[in-house]
């Protein structure tokens, strides 16, 4: 457990920090966003010291941000499984895109038409669709099971011959689960009905094959896996084109640029670009394909054995009570939401501050979940995840204190 995290750790400036009490600080707040790698860093100031421009320029800097674009595209499909590097868009951050794809949709469904979400997910896969009412979509949700789970009988009894697309995490920020998309896709199977998923909490523990997966749309985020603040769609080739987006006539008039608005962040780019390199470096094989899905095996490893570690530990004290599934299986995300039963999320999260350690607390974005559980009124749960820089010692350290409140 401890060999990987600690070969890893050396490209982590930012795991160096101590406090006033020279108590070095404790990453548990990845699910929220990741540290960086000092070659996602270097790889930013370079793009400032030496190529920042804009885009489709004859002069030197401009084509080498062009080259910059063309790069991470190529290697996000790689990452993604994706056909092609055209499959693959570049937005702020997966609210934003999630909300252009719905307003494209929204001029290609028509009234009766039914779309699918969950209570389980985040609210950027439930927010924006609910645009789709205004003209006269019905939104469905699918039921979440007091387990944290979804309830697959019901999923399957709300798709019928009016369902156009469903809509679902592929797993849960807020509560670790990972849900059964592909059993989804089989109630979908001969249906002519979109199919988009948000793998935003997935794509950092977890290899994507989306041409496996037969999805039509699917959404991650790089600040999640190591990388800068940036996000993409992958669209599957020819659906993207078929859609009538948001965007200004100057703009490239099909995918993957007709849904992205106004100039990228270029320096962002070459930074996640970067950080998928980074965690290509720590597989094996013969093609930057097989080095990722090497890597995410070790990664899935390394982080379910200290999330599974840390699980066990907080259901055997008192005054903790673990929020979702258990760690029996692998279907599980190495992120571990529990309550206190004398003290709030906030409370609890400030006296793991006190001791340099970074956690969470509320909702995470996934309201409904936390209402459909009860805990809104608790102020939610505290949430610890796990990333890859995460050692057996830290854990250690973080049950303690937990342990002592």
């Amino acid at each position: 457990m401890e060999g990987f995290s600690e070969k890893t750790r050396e490209y982590f400036p930012s795991l160096n920090r101590v406090n006033s009490s020279n108590q070095q600080i404790i990453y548990l707040d990845g699910p929220g966003g990741t540290q960086v790698p000092i070659q996602v860093i270097e790889a930013i100031s370079k793009y400032y010291l030496r190529s920042n421009a804009n885009t489709h320029g004859e002069f030197i800097t401009s084509k080498e941000t062009d080259s910059i674009m063309d790069d991470l595209r190529f290697k996000v499909s790689l990452m993604l499984g994706a056909e092609n590097p055209n499959s693959i868009s570049i937005g702020q951050n997966m609210t934003t895109l999630n909300y252009s794809l719905a307003r494209a949709l929204s001029r290609k469904f028509k009234e009766g038409d039914e779309v699918i979400v969950t209570e389980l997910d985040h609210e950027a896969n439930r927010g924006p669709w609910m645009i789709l009412k205004e003209v006269g979509v019905k939104i469905i949700e699918v039921n979440l099971k007091q387990n944290g789970t979804l309830d697959y009988s019901d999923f399957k009894s709300k798709i019928n011959d009016k369902t156009v697309m469903v809509c679902m995490g592929m797993s849960s920020n807020a509560l670790g689960t990972l849900n059964s998309f592909n059993r989804v896709k089989e109630y979908l199977k001969d249906r002519k009905c979109l199919f988009l998923l948000d793998a935003v909490h997935y794509a950092p523990h977890f290899s994507i094959d989306v041409k496996v997966l037969d999805c039509d749309f699917m959404l991650c985020s790089a600040y999640k896996f190591y990388g800068p603040h940036i996000s993409f769609l992958y669209s599957k080739p020819g659906v993207l084109n078929d859609l009538n987006p948001d965007r200004l006539v100057v703009q490239d008039q099909e995918a993957p640029y007709i849904i992205e608005t106004g100039t990228l962040n270029h320096a962002a780019c070459s930074g996640v670009s970067a950080a998928i390199d980074f965690i290509s470096s720590l597989g094996q094989g013969r093609t930057y394909r097989e080095k990722l899905e090497s890597a995410y095996l070790q990664i899935s490893d390394h982080e379910f054995n200290l999330a599974k570690h840390l699980y066990e530990s907080l259901e055997g004290f008192d005054k903790t009570t673990v929020i979702g599934p258990d760690f029996s299986t692998r279907e599980r995300t190495p992120t571990v939401s529990f309550v206190h039963s004398n003290y709030s999320p906030q409370e609890v999260c400030a006296s793991l501050a006190k001791h340099n350690i970074c956690a969470w607390d509320g909702h995470f974005y996934a309201l409904k979940a936390i209402q459909q559980l009860g805990l809104e009124s608790r102020g939610g749960v505290t949430r610890l995840g796990i990333s890859l820089y995460n050692t057996k010692k830290e854990i250690d350290r973080a049950i303690e204190v937990i342990k002592s409140i």
